[in-house]
């Protein structure tokens, strides 16, 4: 084969020679050039290069293959997937986000796409007397236990954690700008809080393992400081602090800048040397038992002048997690808030164990938090933010229904910016400007754009949050509950309430009390007549 493809290769090369010899155009110049450049290409990867066995073998025509490879994730993207089979975020997903940030029409003609008999098919039931959607409440979320002075009104939905240094400048700057025209929260990200965090929008300031903006490097170290934290911890665009154990990418791992996106502004703000790979510890310094992290967590709310202080965690261990919320309880202190994050997240890079094989995905985990807190009583001082791949209403009511008082979002206000899904995060050649350094494609993503599509997306979704809420016959969204959410189970259907083994009635338990005390009811009338 290979020396087929050089003959091939030669013979063009003699072709073009010749066609010159006998029309010595331009034209005929550039195709002899671009022939003999063909020759040389393929006599190296033939005979010279020992590199690439497959290129040896064959030469020239082996190199498609590094093409394709390049743009599969696009090819499968434009011409494979079809609306609901992509993956981590299919068609149909991208799609609403999409629409709702540009204000396009987001209805769809001709029925659903799914397959609504299929096992795991998920729906909610709507009421014979709807509430009118402009009249339903619960959009917003009061965060602060009894021992936090200023407590926080969240909305339901806001941006969940995303560094400057994971993401661009501009993104950054597009997401807090949208974030204050809608009046929602924006969670820095362990990175530290950048200028282009203080757009004006609130922001929940995430302090990590590394302490990027709440410490110092000693000896090598990363240790956290008082005084750092405190600096930043008072501004007035903080509204609460998150405390991050590990996120759901990469949990018990640490983050990760890559050496490429490590500028030195970015080196200069998190306090290391640029252009080297930064690899958060994947523990805390700063404390090392669930007493010394209670500790922790008033020291910040002091330090914070009495803000909401929480902690960020992917489900492990339920046994260690429960000794955790055992342990707020018997000390009567305990954090403001905790975030959720699922197994199936995120927005960083992640070794492939990693992110494929450790952590509880966010069902799960958001139904255990939910449990134990109720368990030891702590569900009425201590909120849940859930985070993990919602997009739309139902995902929203979803994990509301399972405990969730507001939801975290990343890739989906990533995709409101015009992310394409290239998965190109951890390379630094995100082509829409989103999750990289490079000034040539930062400068693609127009702020003075991009922001009120992020405000689009967030306002947008609300009102469809509202909509299915008010079609379920609810007054306000906080009414919604795990008997409210089905799963089609093989040939049955079940509540939320019964898959998960929830306290709630479910739905049919209801009606059957409902009927039997009203017969019960009637029957008393009917005797006493």
């Amino acid at each position: 084969m290979r020396n087929t493809i050089l003959a091939i290769v030669i013979f063009i090369n003699i072709l073009c020679g010749v066609l010159v010899y006998f029309m010595p155009d331009v034209g005929n110049y550039i195709l002899l050039s671009i022939a003999s450049a063909v020759t040389l290409l393929a006599i190296y990867d033939a005979f010279i290069q020992k590199k690439h066995s497959l290129m040896r073998a064959f030469p020239i025509i082996s190199r498609l293959r590094w093409v394709f490879e390049e743009e599969r994730e696009k090819i499968q993207q434009y011409f494979i997937e079809d609306n609901l089979n992509g993956t981590p975020i299919n068609r149909e997903k991208r799609s609403i986000v999409y629409q709702r940030s540009k204000k396009q029409i987001e209805t769809i003609p001709f029925g659903t796409q799914h397959n609504v008999y299929k096992k795991g098919y998920e729906f909610v039931k709507h009421s014979m007397f709807p509430k009118n959607h402009h009249d339903v409440k619960g959009d917003r979320v009061l965060i602060g236990s009894d021992k936090c002075f200023q407590k926080y009104s969240a909305s339901i939905v806001n941006i969940s954690a995303m560094s400057f240094g994971s993401l661009s400048k501009n993104a950054v700057m597009a997401l807090n700008q949208g974030a204050k025209m809608a009046n929602f929260a924006h969670n820095t990200g362990e990175g530290g809080i950048s200028p282009y965090h203080l757009q004006g929008g609130d922001l929940i300031f995430q302090v990590g393992t590394g302490y990027f903006g709440a410490g110092k490097s000693v000896d090598g170290k990363r240790v956290f400081d008082d005084a750092v934290f405190n600096r930043n911890a008072i501004l007035p665009e903080v509204k609460m602090i998150e405390i991050k154990f590990s996120q759901g990418a990469k949990p018990g791992h640490g983050g990760i800048l890559p050496a490429k996106k490590n500028t030195k502004e970015i080196a200069a703000i998190r306090s290391v040397e640029p252009f080297t790979r930064v690899d958060s510890p994947p523990g805390h310094s700063a404390f090392s038992n669930f007493d010394e992290m209670i500790v922790f967590i008033q020291k910040l709310r002091d330090l914070s002048e009495g803000k909401p202080v929480g902690i960020k965690l992917c489900v492990g261990d339920n046994q260690e997690i429960e000794n955790m919320i055992k342990a707020f309880a018997d000390a009567n202190n305990y954090p403001d808030f905790i975030s959720v994050d699922g197994g199936e997240g995120g927005t960083g890079s992640a070794p492939l164990e990693f992110s494929n094989y450790i952590g509880t995905p966010l069902l799960d985990g958001l139904v255990f938090i939910n449990k134990t807190l109720k368990k030891y009583q702590l569900k009425e001082q201590v909120k849940i933010i859930a985070s993990g791949k919602a997009i739309d209403a139902f995902d929203i009511l979803k994990y509301k229904a399972l405990g969730a008082d507001v939801i975290g979002m990343a890739r989906s206000f990533m995709l409101s910016l015009g992310c394409i899904q290239a998965r190109e995060c951890n390379l630094d050649t995100c082509p829409v400007g989103v999750a990289t350094q490079n000034k040539d494609l930062v400068k693609a993503l127009v702020v003075g754009d991009k922001n009120v599509r992020v405000k689009n997306y967030h306002e947008n979704t609300i009102e469809a949050v509202k909509e299915m809420v008010g079609a379920m016959g609810k007054e306000s969204i906080s009414d919604v509950n795990a008997t409210h959410i089905f799963r089609r189970d093989k040939e049955t259907i079940k509540s939320f309430a019964d898959i998960y083994q929830l306290e709630n009635y479910n739905e049919n338990t209801i009606f059957q009390e409902d009927t039997i005390s009203k017969a019960k009811e009637n029957k008393e009338v009917l005797t006493t007549v």
